[in-house]
């Protein structure tokens, strides 16, 4: 099990890059970052800064989106980072969302995300494709190397990611919920003549260590009510598709936003916030990992048995040096294939 850690890329952005360098440090394989070009800073500037600090890293957006960018400056990007500093890019990628919202767009549809994942893979790989009638190609990107992994939730998006998607991420550690998505992804996968365990499979969540005590877990709850919110945005897209259809969308999702009244992106994807208060304390603990190391540990274990091939850790708290030495030091150890000599 490999494992990954989640930074915003908030000013100043020469603390992400030591963010970065620390999680290398501590044996942590990804480094992935937001992509929303108006609430934070251009991602692929500091991707390139990070990997010019780093050596083992794979770096990339957790998420893009095909709307923002244009997918052959998209491919270019990611194949230029690939020639300078050898193949250690991912591409993340997903509908949509704060990116877009922020400037009154909408997510794109799945088949304009099916679209995107092919011309985007294909030029960054070197190889051809017909881009709004025109064969396109890189010349000068004939070693790079990119992998296209696709965020998904709903029924449709799963599907369409076991049938063209490198990799899965899975935006939330609900182990029920997790098991439900990977087996979506893998019968899509295997119904589209692919092998499933082709498919890499990725969760990502905040985890918070606490000390064990009632105030501890009050306060790391508290630190993370926020990721209820932000997944909130995609399930409410879902209940809008499927509506209350428990045979397509399982209730342990889509139940918790009853409540939801709106969101404001202007406090996207920060502890504290004012607008997320309607999601439960049962939804924080399902959907992240709050609690001593134990809790941590074990369930890195369950989600490793469920086919999780990457953990990555969403770092938007107030104890983010801590939780880096907590997992590189005391849960990677315990789960982790192969564990890095630190540096």
């Amino acid at each position: 099990m490999q494992f990954g850690v989640v930074l915003q890329a908030t000013p100043p952005a020469r603390r992400v890059i030591d963010l970065a360098k620390r999680a290398e440090a501590y044996g942590f394989d990804y480094v992935w970052t937001f992509d929303s070009h108006i609430l934070w800073e251009e991602p692929y500037v500091i991707h390139s800064q990070i990997l010019n600090e780093t050596r083992n890293v794979t770096v990339g957006p957790m998420v893009t989106n095909p709307a923002t960018r244009d997918w052959t400056v998209t491919a270019s990007t990611y194949a230029t980072l690939n020639e300078m500093y050898g193949n250690r890019t991912v591409c993340g990628i997903g509908r949509g969302d704060s990116a877009v919202r922020v400037t009154n767009g909408a997510p794109t549809t799945l088949a304009t995300l099916r679209d995107a994942v092919h011309v985007i893979r294909e030029l960054a790989n070197g190889r051809s494709v017909d881009y709004k009638g025109t064969e396109l190609r890189l010349p000068w990107a004939s070693r790079s190397e990119l992998e296209v992994w696709v965020a998904a939730y709903g029924p449709k998006a799963l599907k369409l990611t076991g049938e063209v998607a490198d990799g899965f991420i899975l935006q939330l550690a609900d182990l029920s919920i997790a098991e439900w998505t990977i087996a979506a992804v893998r019968r899509a996968a295997a119904a589209a003549g692919r092998n499933p365990d082709d498919v890499t499979i990725c969760v990502a969540a905040p985890a918070y260590v606490t000390d064990g005590t009632d105030a501890g877990l009050t306060h790391g709850r508290e630190q993370c009510r926020w990721f209820g919110g932000m997944v909130g945005n995609h399930v409410a897209d879902i209940v809008e598709r499927y509506g209350t259809d428990t045979s397509a969308v399982p209730p342990a999702l889509t139940e918790y936003i009853k409540n939801r009244q709106g969101y404001d992106y202007n406090e996207h994807g920060q502890a504290g916030n004012t607008h997320t208060q309607f999601v439960p304390d049962e939804i924080v603990d399902r959907f992240c990992i709050v609690g001593p190391i134990e809790d941590h540990v074990e369930r890195m274990h369950q989600l490793k048995e469920l086919g999780v091939d990457q953990f990555a850790i969403y770092l938007q708290h107030d104890d983010k040096d801590h939780t880096l030495a907590a997992y590189g030091e005391k849960v990677m150890p315990t789960v982790a294939d192969v564990v890095r000599a630190r540096g």
